[in-house]
C-alpha cells in the first residue's frame, strides 16, 4: 500500500512539473526579443507575417520520455504511448514576443503539454534567469 502511495505521489509531481513549465512559459516568454527567442528555440519550422505581427512556429513530433507497456499472462496487454505532438507558436509584435500558445498537444502519460516541454525548456529557463539578473542589478 505504501509503494502505491509513493508511486502516485511521484507521478503527480512529474505531471505537475511538465504541465506547469509549459504554462509558465506562456507568461515568462512575453517580452523576449526575436534574437533571444531564436537563440534559445532555434530556427522555426514556419514563419509568417501579417497585420504587423510575426508568427513563428516550432514543431515537436517525437517520443516524450515515458510510455508504459503492461502485459499479463493471459496475452492481454495495455500500452500508453509516450509519443506526443506539439506546435509551439510565438506571436511577435514590434520584434518582441506578445503571445505564446500551443497547438496539437497530445495526451501523454505526463500530461497534455508534455510534448511541448522540450521546445520551450531552454527559452523558459533563459527568460527566468535573465529577468532575475535584471532585477538584481
Amino acid at each position: 500500500m505504501r509503494q502505491k502511495a509513493v508511486v502516485c505521489t511521484v507521478a503527480c509531481l512529474l505531471l505537475t512539473n511538465c504541465h506547469s513549465l509549459a504554462h509558465k512559459a506562456r507568461t515568462e516568454l512575453i517580452g523576449l526579443t526575436r534574437p533571444e527567442l531564436l537563440s534559445c528555440a532555434g530556427v522555426p519550422d514556419a514563419d509568417e507575417t501579417r497585420d504587423g505581427q510575426e508568427v513563428l512556429v516550432w514543431k515537436q513530433d517525437q517520443n516524450v520520455d515515458g510510455g508504459v507497456s503492461v502485459s499479463t499472462p493471459f496475452l492481454i496487454g495495455v500500452s500508453i504511448a509516450g509519443r506526443g505532438t506539439c506546435h509551439f507558436v510565438a506571436t511577435l509584435r514590434d520584434g518582441k514576443v506578445s503571445r505564446v500558445s500551443y497547438t496539437g498537444p497530445s495526451q501523454t502519460l505526463y500530461g497534455p503539454l508534455a510534448a511541448c516541454e522540450p521546445l520551450i525548456r531552454d527559452c523558459e529557463k533563459y527568460a527566468r534567469t535573465e529577468r532575475a539578473s535584471a532585477v538584481s542589478q
